[in-house]
């Protein structure tokens, strides 16, 4: 569990589609120097997986709408009845705009976060006017058709497969480190759960939330980016944008000849990088 009596502890978000085991080379390390924790997000992984409720549908007992603040209330309490003491949140991608909501919760309880490709959620309405004239166009179509039921849960399905998913990952990890049947398992396993296709329902159907860059605006702790350099999802230069145009951003670590998910590609830099910021050596 590593320094219990240290004075933070570490909490590591995943990202879209991934759980707790896509940090399975980074927590044994981070733990010898924090106590560590992994969570699910809620539809992920081996959390619950509710039945997905859209902003304009009716309430059903049990049902969820799955958003940013949801997820981040998930991990604000998780933080506050598990872990026990401030923390230090880690999260890559989608995982990192939870982070960034839950420290807003948490206020004095989170340190600081720290962001790994960050996701910047370029389908989010509020960002409209930087798609193409097309997408524009076709927008309101493709909405329409992703609420329903039939198509998410086709969609998904498609999706969840192994062949696709390591489709995927060829673009995801673009030096194809790590990419072995190990990882397609960790993704692929959460997928044949009863309820996998609603947490999938769930997430394409957030078309307004939360935006890193948003809550990065007002935020009042320390930020740390790492970041893969050939990202093609959320390109470097964004994060270098974030450093100049945030002063709570106070530090940027590139990580060479990785993509949207270094901590897993090119975990030996990523640990050292944490490392580094943990011991405040950045």
């Amino acid at each position: 569990m590593g320094e219990d009596n240290a004075e933070e502890a570490v909490l590591l978000i995943h990202g879209f589609g991934a759980n707790t085991n896509h940090w399975r080379y980074n927590q044994p390390v981070i733990s010898e120097l924090r106590s560590t924790y992994a969570i699910d997000l809620l539809g992920f992984g081996e959390s619950e997986q509710p039945k997905a409720r859209l902003k304009n549908e009716p309430h059903e007992e049990g049902s969820v709408n799955y958003t940013f603040d949801l997820w981040s209330k998930q991990i604000a309490d998780f933080c506050k009845y598990v872990v026990g003491k401030p923390v230090v949140l880690v999260g890559n991608s989608i995982g990192g705009v939870v982070a960034l909501r839950a420290a807003e919760i948490l206020k004095e309880e989170c340190k600081y976060v720290i962001l790994i490709n960050c996701a910047q959620r370029l389908m989010d309405d509020k960002l409209l006017t930087k798609q193409s004239a097309w997408m524009r166009w076709i927008r309101p179509i493709l909405k329409k058709m992703v609420q329903q039921r039939w198509l998410s849960t086709a969609l998904f399905r498609n999706a969840a497969r192994k062949s696709v998913i390591r489709s995927i990952l060829t673009k995801a990890y673009p030096s194809q480190e790590n990419v072995n049947e190990e990882l397609i398992d960790i993704l692929h396993k959460p997928t044949k759960r009863k309820g996998a296709a609603e947490a999938f329902r769930g997430f394409i159907n957030i078309f307004d939330d939360h935006l890193a860059t948003d809550l990065l605006s007002e935020f009042d702790k320390p930020v740390h980016l790492i970041w893969g350099e050939l990202d093609s999802w959320e390109p470097i230069e964004e994060a270098k944008a974030w450093k100049k145009r945030y002063r709570c951003v106070e530090s940027l670590v590139a990580i060479k000849d990785a993509g949207h998910c270094p901590h897993d590609e090119k975990p030996e830099e990523v640990n050292e990088a944490l490392i580094n910021i943990i011991n405040h050596k950045w």
